[in-house]
Protein backbone atom coordinates (compact mmCIF):
# COMPACT_ATOMS: atom_id res chain seq x y z
CA UNK A 1 0.00 0.00 0.00
CA UNK A 2 2.84 2.41 0.86
CA UNK A 3 4.39 1.81 -2.57
CA UNK A 4 1.14 2.81 -4.30
CA UNK A 5 0.85 5.94 -2.14
CA UNK A 6 4.43 6.94 -3.01
CA UNK A 7 3.76 6.32 -6.70
CA UNK A 8 0.70 8.60 -6.70
CA UNK A 9 2.51 11.24 -4.62
CA UNK A 10 5.28 11.20 -7.23
CA UNK A 11 2.77 11.64 -10.06
CA UNK A 12 1.12 14.53 -8.20
CA UNK A 13 4.52 16.17 -7.72
CA UNK A 14 5.25 15.81 -11.45
CA UNK A 15 1.84 17.33 -12.24
CA UNK A 16 2.64 20.37 -10.06
CA UNK A 17 6.03 20.82 -11.70
CA UNK A 18 4.56 20.41 -15.19
CA UNK A 19 1.93 23.08 -14.46
CA UNK A 20 4.70 25.44 -13.33
CA UNK A 21 6.67 24.94 -16.54
CA UNK A 22 3.69 25.08 -18.92
CA UNK A 23 2.47 28.30 -17.28
CA UNK A 24 5.82 29.76 -18.36
CA UNK A 25 5.49 28.64 -21.98
CA UNK A 26 7.26 25.26 -21.96
CA UNK A 27 5.71 22.34 -23.85
CA UNK A 28 5.70 18.72 -22.77
CA UNK A 29 7.69 16.44 -25.10
CA UNK A 30 7.73 13.27 -22.97
CA UNK A 31 6.62 12.23 -19.51
CA UNK A 32 8.54 9.48 -17.74
CA UNK A 33 10.75 8.92 -20.77
CA UNK A 34 12.39 5.54 -20.38
CA UNK A 35 15.55 4.74 -22.26
CA UNK A 36 17.83 1.75 -21.87
CA UNK A 37 20.03 3.77 -19.52
CA UNK A 38 17.36 5.15 -17.20
CA UNK A 39 14.25 7.27 -16.85
CA UNK A 40 13.62 11.02 -16.99
CA UNK A 41 10.56 12.39 -15.22
CA UNK A 42 9.81 15.22 -17.65
CA UNK A 43 11.24 16.20 -21.03
CA UNK A 44 10.18 19.70 -22.03
CA UNK A 45 10.74 22.00 -24.95
CA UNK A 46 11.21 25.75 -25.12
CA UNK A 47 11.96 26.96 -28.61
CA UNK A 48 14.69 24.65 -29.94
CA UNK A 49 15.97 23.81 -26.44
CA UNK A 50 15.22 20.48 -24.72
CA UNK A 51 14.97 20.55 -20.93
CA UNK A 52 15.33 17.35 -18.93
CA UNK A 53 13.71 17.58 -15.50
CA UNK A 54 14.25 15.31 -12.51
CA UNK A 55 11.46 15.76 -9.93
CA UNK A 56 12.10 15.07 -6.24
CA UNK A 57 9.48 15.28 -3.50
CA UNK A 58 10.06 15.23 0.25
CA UNK A 59 9.07 17.04 3.44
CA UNK A 60 11.30 20.01 2.56
CA UNK A 61 13.25 21.30 -0.43
CA UNK A 62 16.55 20.37 1.26
CA UNK A 63 15.34 16.83 1.98
CA UNK A 64 14.12 16.50 -1.61
CA UNK A 65 17.47 17.72 -2.98
CA UNK A 66 19.30 15.20 -0.78
CA UNK A 67 17.38 12.33 -2.42
CA UNK A 68 19.29 12.76 -5.71
CA UNK A 69 22.50 10.75 -5.95
CA UNK A 70 25.30 10.56 -8.51
CA UNK A 71 24.14 7.17 -9.85
CA UNK A 72 20.69 8.58 -10.58
CA UNK A 73 22.21 11.63 -12.26
CA UNK A 74 24.29 9.30 -14.46
CA UNK A 75 21.13 7.42 -15.45
CA UNK A 76 19.40 10.71 -16.34
CA UNK A 77 22.32 11.66 -18.59
CA UNK A 78 22.32 8.23 -20.26
CA UNK A 79 18.58 8.44 -20.98
CA UNK A 80 18.97 12.03 -22.20
CA UNK A 81 21.69 11.02 -24.67
CA UNK A 82 19.38 8.32 -25.99
CA UNK A 83 16.47 10.78 -26.30
CA UNK A 84 18.66 13.30 -28.13
CA UNK A 85 19.61 10.61 -30.65
CA UNK A 86 16.07 10.92 -32.01
CA UNK A 87 16.17 14.70 -32.34
CA UNK A 88 16.96 16.51 -35.62
CA UNK A 89 20.20 17.99 -34.23
CA UNK A 90 21.08 14.91 -32.18
CA UNK A 91 23.69 15.50 -29.50
CA UNK A 92 24.12 19.08 -30.74
CA UNK A 93 20.62 19.98 -29.50
CA UNK A 94 20.69 22.80 -26.97
CA UNK A 95 19.86 21.18 -23.62
CA UNK A 96 19.42 21.95 -19.97
CA UNK A 97 19.13 19.64 -16.95
CA UNK A 98 16.86 20.95 -14.20
CA UNK A 99 16.03 19.68 -10.74
CA UNK A 100 12.48 20.37 -9.58
CA UNK A 101 11.79 20.11 -5.85
CA UNK A 102 8.36 19.70 -4.27
CA UNK A 103 7.74 19.89 -0.52
CA UNK A 104 4.84 18.40 1.45
CA UNK A 105 2.89 21.66 1.16
CA UNK A 106 2.99 21.28 -2.64
CA UNK A 107 5.35 24.22 -3.18
CA UNK A 108 7.60 23.90 -6.22
CA UNK A 109 11.20 25.11 -6.56
CA UNK A 110 12.91 24.85 -9.94
CA UNK A 111 16.70 24.71 -10.04
CA UNK A 112 17.78 25.34 -13.63
CA UNK A 113 21.02 23.76 -14.84
CA UNK A 114 21.26 21.88 -11.54
CA UNK A 115 22.52 18.50 -12.80
CA UNK A 116 26.08 17.92 -13.91
CA UNK A 117 27.83 14.69 -14.85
Amino acid sequence: MNHARNHYAGLAAEDSVLRDYTARGYRLLERRYRGRGGEIDLVLGLGDEVIFVEVKKSRSFDAARARLGQRQIARVFAAAAEFLGGQPNGQLTQTRFDLALVNTQGDVAIMENALWP
